[in-house]
């Protein structure tokens, strides 16, 4: 069915690039599930601000993950799907409810920090095929994403 596709990307480029979105799409609902779990199980002095903190990261997370599955069915694509799917495409491990609140926002940090590069490494794919409107949800996640990292960089004392 992707073949039958006349938007200007060949089925290749299509292929490739939803290649690179289920990348995005993967390390993303992983982290999603990390911030979500770590907003239930978070504890100390400050819980209330890092609880609210880390609902407003998981809030956007998940609003996200359904702009870049659509993208990869806008062109023709079928969307992984499943945490076997996911777990075999992204890089972020499970998060572990007993450690202490820095250690979560140390951990959802360089999960951020993964998501950016992820996104940096697969923005090459879209560029070279001219795909204009994965470039730009790519450049709107990496925005997110770097202010997650800033966000949890400063909580944790950090520049």
């Amino acid at each position: 069915m992707a073949d039958a596709l006349n938007t200007g990307l060949s089925a290749k480029q299509r292929s490739d690039i939803a290649a690179a979105l289920n990348k995005v799409l993967a390390d993303s609902y992983a982290l999603y599930l990390k911030t979500h779990g770590y907003h239930w199980n978070v504890r100390g002095p400050n819980f209330q601000s890092l609880h609210v903190l880390l609902e407003g990261q998981y809030t956007e997370e998940w609003t996200a993950l359904d702009a870049i599955a659509e993208r990869i069915r806008a062109l023709g694509e079928l969307a992984p799907q499943g945490y076997a799917a996911f777990g075999n495409l992204s890089s972020i491990k499970d998060g572990n409810p007993d450690n202490d609140w820095e250690a979560m926002l140390k951990e959802l940090l360089a999960d951020n920090e993964t998501v950016i590069r992820t996104l940096r490494d697969s923005f090459p794919v879209p560029d070279e095929a001219g795909d204009e409107a994965t470039a730009d949800l790519f450049t709107q996640r990496l925005q997110a994403h770097e202010k997650h990292a800033w966000m949890l960089r400063s909580t944790l004392g950090g520049k």
